[in-house]
């Protein structure tokens, strides 16, 4: 990446919030599933590390988790980490590919058809002769 390229995605970077939070656990293989994750929807994410409680520096995260998701990182400043990676629809697929497609997990839902005042009428009429009669009292 050139540093051009570099430069407009930090300047994209900008009005981004942190969506991921590494704290006292550090890096772990949920951490780095959801960064994974995160970087297939977004392509550029922003990362805090609490520096308080963090077990490393902010530099060694960024290229710890670079290394793991195959991004590169932006820039890291203070306690705060940009990371990129361009989508990769293959690789996207084959990721719901290995899930599940979700469809077998999806239950049937029981379509519900709301009935107005007028269907629910005709429909006791059609059963019912008399209910005509009771129609017309209702007005009264």
């Amino acid at each position: 990446m050139t540093s051009k390229e570099r430069a407009a995605w930090r300047a994209k970077a900008n009005s981004l919030e942190p969506i991921i939070q590494i704290g006292k656990e550090g890096i772990s293989d949920n951490l780095v599933t959801q960064v994974d994750d995160a970087l297939d929807t977004r392509e550029l994410i922003k990362i805090r590390v609490h520096l308080d409680t963090a077990p490393s520096a902010p530099k060694e995260f960024a290229s710890e988790l670079a290394e793991k998701t195959g991004a590169d990182v932006i820039q890291v400043i203070g306690g705060v980490i940009v990371l990129y990676r361009k989508a990769d629809e293959e690789r996207i697929a084959e990721k719901k590919k290995k899930r599940g497609s979700g469809a077998a997990k999806a239950t049937a839902k029981k379509k519900v058809k709301i009935k107005g005042l007028r269907q629910r009428q005709r429909e006791k009429e059609a059963q019912n002769p008399y209910a005509k009669y009771d129609r017309a009292r209702r007005g009264k």
